[in-house]
């Protein structure tokens, strides 16, 4: 996301220190192993989109005790050329520690600070592998997120699932399938933000700031949103949101390429969405108070649970009043209001 985070446990970075909304298909391809391998459990940790379609990896890895799991992810939550991912083992107190690289040279990097070893994985479609992707995500009552891409998968989905509002995010584009507890828990704040605010009668406005897939907009969009726009850095995540945008017959939310860093608000939106790691949002939080209208909402995600008291502090001290924390797993989002 230029901002945002996670499906697995992915974030996304962009290059200096944001999060970007690129989708990495070495986590899809991670998560069916996980889906395989019921006696292992992987989490991917900062996205990276290394390729496309086929292309060279290569991987180093190294043994270490479970204690450092924390260690490891916060000496990896900056990375923007490494996907992080940790795998454990039940019973045991060791976890294995790779980081999925697009060149070797980055590879040996980490080798030459950390030890471990580096392979070189065969070349490979890993696209291919990304589309036997997740089951489907269940958001309230009201959505089922799929990686639905054709006409017919999106049929089938609408009649397994008759009751619900279908959102189609291919496994292989962009960060954000709903599968990750930061993605899945904003989508689970929205849907209960937009209830109340359609209860009103009065239109509202969301920002999705750290786009991604657009997942958070599309979704704004079917739940009654007059306006909805997004933003990430990543040029790739914004041709990808407005792909998705389409796929999902909401050609109408626009997404715009920014820096949120060097971000100048024109408006207010009355929900704004930040889905993005510690370090922007505590670097962004003048002008993400900036962008929420009177009365309006702010969601913050992305946090690891290690980062969260010092990242909410630096908001209380811009100007966000925090009314609620939601602590998943290893990771917290936050919603709340600004001072007037």
């Amino acid at each position: 996301m230029q901002l945002c985070a996670c499906t697995l446990i992915s974030l996304r970075h962009y290059p200096g220190r944001k999060f970007c909304g690129c989708s990495s298909v070495v986590e899809h391809f991670l998560a069916k192993e996980d889906v395989a391998r019921s006696n292992r459990v992987t989490r991917s940790i900062s996205l990276r989109e290394m390729a496309s379609s086929k292309t060279s990896m290569f991987v180093w890895s190294k043994l270490s005790a479970a204690k450092w799991s924390d260690a490891w992810e916060e000496r990896f939550s900056g990375s923007t050329d490494a996907t992080l991912v940790i795998s454990s083992f039940p019973g045991k107190q060791t976890i294995r520690v790779e980081a999925y690289c697009a060149t070797e040279k980055r590879a040996k990097s980490i080798q030459k600070e950390w030890g471990g070893s580096v392979r070189q994985l065969k070349q490979q479609n890993w696209a291919a592998h990304a589309s036997q992707a997740p089951p489907p995500v269940k958001v309230r009552e009201k959505f089922v997120v799929c990686t639905a891409r054709t006409n017919a998968e999106l049929a089938k989905a609408r009649k397994e699932f008759p009751d619900r509002e279908i959102i189609a995010v291919p496994a292989d584009m962009a960060f954000g399938t709903g599968h990750h507890a930061t993605t899945a828990t904003v989508l689970r704040l929205l849907v209960d933000l937009a209830e109340d605010l359609n209860k009103s009668g009065k239109p509202w406005r969301m920002a999705d700031l750290g786009c991604g897939s657009g997942i958070l907009a599309i979704a704004a969009a079917k739940l009654g949103a007059s306006q909805v726009w997004g933003c990430d850095y990543d040029p790739a995540a914004v041709r990808i949101s407005k792909e998705n945008a389409e796929r999902n017959d909401t050609p109408k939310v626009s997404f715009t390429r920014i820096d949120v860093l060097k971000w100048q608000p024109k408006k207010t939106w009355d929900i704004v969405a930040a889905n993005i790691f510690h370090d922007v949002l505590e670097a962004a939080f003048p002008q993400l108070i900036q962008s929420v209208a009177p009365g309006g909402v702010l969601m913050l995600s992305g946090i690891l649970r290690t980062q969260a008291k010092d990242c909410l502090a630096a908001g209380k001290r811009a100007g966000f009043v925090v009314k609620k924390t939601i602590t998943k797993g290893k990771w917290v989002t936050a919603l709340g209001t600004v001072k007037a």
